[in-house]
């Protein structure tokens, strides 16, 4: 996992609810209401420095970016996480919204744009303010119906997150993923929804609190990013969540390993530097523009 590099600058933020959230900010010296301002939404149980040099990337192509972390992980984490409250929605409708409020605040007039890992794709349609949202890109971006994993690796999957990971979470009260090599420590409430076997968000432990999903508020351009290598973001899994954006302009990309001659991609490496070439200009084109380069690698499904 890299280090934070400069120009980044630690912040912290209180969500509507009083919860602290604390991340950190890429900004330009001079404001320019023509900036795009480009917010990071990490995968679950991912810290935000993950993206630091994804972050520095954007940054040098000329964004203001803000990286932070969910309550409950990373920066955000309080002292215990035995008997702390935190779900999905409170990941989306609280915490992506504060996002949302602090650059209505400190960047006014700024278009906004989001990058969505995995989760961090799902979590733009929970904010009660997705529309002020202009362009999204999404990375294996999915809320882990298992069904949807694919073939080859999914009953070991169902086995390590909808099984191991649920009843270590009911013995201690939390997941100790770090402790284990998988991912940071989460939350009971974030691992009820993720482990939670049924097709549709609304039937998750948190969604079934929501009096509505806000996802017809997403008016964003959209593009999804899948890799053909990872077992999470499958097709079916992404489209799952497309489907769910109605009233957005979606846009569904497919990069294989071959096409950039490399042997795997997998989940999480589309963020790592050695990528900086030729997949992270697939995302900043279509931030900067709306649109998939003629030249760049993978297909288009949608």
């Amino acid at each position: 996992m890299s280090s934070l590099t400069q120009p980044a600058s630690a912040f912290s933020y209180l969500a509507a609810d009083g919860c602290r959230l604390a991340g950190f900010c890429w900004r330009h010296a001079h404001p320019d209401p023509q900036r795009p301002l480009v917010i990071i939404n990490a995968a679950t149980s991912v810290r935000c420095r993950y993206y630091s040099r994804f972050a520095d990337y954007l940054f040098a192509q000329g964004c203001d970016v803000l990286t932070y972390d969910y309550r409950g992980i990373g920066e955000s984490r309080p002292a215990s996480l035995r008997g702390f409250r935190a779900s999905w929605s409170d990941w989306g409708r609280l915490d992506f919204e504060a996002m949302l409020q602090l650059a209505a605040e400190q960047f006014p007039g700024q278009p906004v744009d989001v990058v969505g890992h995995s989760f961090g794709g799902w979590a733009v349609g929970l904010a009660p303010s997705a529309q002020r949202v202009r362009r999204v890109v999404m990375v294996g971006a999915q809320f882990a119906y298992w069904r949807d994993y694919a073939a080859q690796e999914r009953w070991q999957l169902f086995a390590k997150w909808h099984v191991l990971m649920p009843l270590l979470t009911r013995v201690l009260g939390y997941f100790p993923g770090k402790r284990l090599g998988w991912l940071e420590d989460t939350p009971a409430g974030v691992v009820a929804d993720w482990s939670t076997r049924t097709p549709r968000f609304e039937q998750r432990p948190s969604g079934r609190l929501l009096e509505t999903l806000p996802f017809a508020q997403v008016r964003a351009a959209t593009l999804a990013i899948t890799l053909s290598d990872d077992p999470f973001g499958t097709v079916a899994a992404t489209e799952r969540l497309l489907g769910y954006l109605t009233e957005a302009e979606t846009a569904h990309w497919r990069v294989a390993p071959g096409d950039i001659s490399v042997d795997e991609i997998g989940h999480f490496a589309f963020f790592h530097d050695r990528f900086r070439e030729v997949l992270w200009p697939i995302a900043l084109q279509w931030l900067q523009a709306g649109r998939v380069a003629q030249e760049a690698p993978g297909q288009r499904l949608r």
